[in-house]
């Protein structure tokens, strides 16, 4: 029986469930949680249904495509990691959600998107390497140019008056954000006890890329590695609550239902998924020759057609029988 809501998310790497920290939010905390989802990992979000990621396909609210979003509707629908939460414990759960978008995520986007060497040598890499055939040439790019924008409406229009000065300003920000929350969280399994909350979720989802990634550029990650029960605390959700997503299973393990029993991992429909991927790549490959003037068409006998060269969709989906 098929589950009452579809997730689409970014596939998995560096040893994740998914690479994009919204995503990781929205399937950490329904890990958690026990929501039922059928989860599609994909490297296109044209094949998304709102044409972002992540996606909550549901059947009576239609499509909802933002992590909070996402979130508050598996509350409604009686998935609440925060049941149990006191007022005050819910309190510091909006304090400190507040503390990351302010002090962390800025930097995150400035280590992921902005500084050269990370973004050439490893983000814009694993995006061309991992998004089908012919998004990859142009979509990485895309990516850049909205979260350069992004970041500039968090920093202000003059943040590149004096950019040397304000990125150690919030680098030093970001060390600080990440030493408060590893004396918070203590020798705590989790920030509020031995039960995760959303809190848990969400600084899971920031923290975990960057300790993951293998960044050529690593001034913050080395701050968070030195934060050993941060990176222990890494370590156990992603042992408990994704014992082999984002990597290769133990052997002879099946590749079948997790422990919510809502996500089917095989992929019955993947030679279908390649040819098509296949067919839209030639198809907006000659529409572009066309349109530039490349490829004209004359009057007179056509010859034959010459011979493609199949190109193979490197994304995981995971998809309905």
């Amino acid at each position: 029986m098929a589950a009452p809501m579809e997730l689409f998310c970014w596939a998995g790497g560096w040893g994740l469930p998914s690479v994009d920290p919204d995503c990781l939010a929205v399937l950490t905390y329904a890990r958690f949680t026990g929501a039922p989802l059928k989860v599609h990992r994909i490297a296109n979000p044209w094949r998304s249904p709102s044409g972002s990621l992540p996606a909550l396909r549901t059947k009576d609210e239609g499509v909802i495509s933002k992590m909070q979003q996402i979130i508050t509707h598996l509350r409604k629908q009686k998935y609440n990691a925060d049941y149990d939460l006191s007022a005050k414990q819910g309190a510091d759960t909006l304090a400190f959600v507040s503390l990351l978008e302010e002090k962390l995520l800025p930097v995150l986007i400035h280590t992921f998107w902005v500084d050269a060497k990370n973004y050439v040598e490893h983000t814009r890499k694993w995006y061309a390497e991992t998004i089908p055939f012919p998004l990859n040439f142009f979509l990485p790019n895309c990516m850049h140019k909205q979260h350069l924008e992004r970041l500039q409406l968090m920093w202000g229009d003059g943040y590149m008056e004096d950019e040397e000065k304000l990125e150690k300003e919030l680098y030093r920000d970001a060390r600080e954000c990440l030493t408060l929350l590893s004396q918070r969280l203590g020798s705590q399994k989790f920030f509020f006890g031995d039960s995760p909350a959303s809190l848990d979720a969400f600084v899971f989802s920031r923290l975990a890329p960057l300790l993951k990634a293998k960044l050529p550029n690593g001034k913050l990650q080395q701050h968070l590695k030195s934060l050993q029960n941060l990176c222990n605390y890494c370590a156990s959700i992603l042992s408990l609550y994704f014992p082999w997503d984002g990597g290769d299973p133990p052997a002879g393990a099946p590749r079948a239902a997790a422990a919510d029993g809502g996500e089917a991992e095989d992929d019955p429909h993947k030679r279908r998924n390649q040819v098509l991927s296949v067919l839209v790549g030639l198809g907006a490959m000659l529409g572009y020759a066309f349109l530039s003037g490349i490829v004209s068409i004359q009057r007179g006998a056509a010859g034959p057609a010459g011979h493609r060269p199949l190109a193979m969709e490197e994304e995981e989906d995971e998809e309905e029988e």
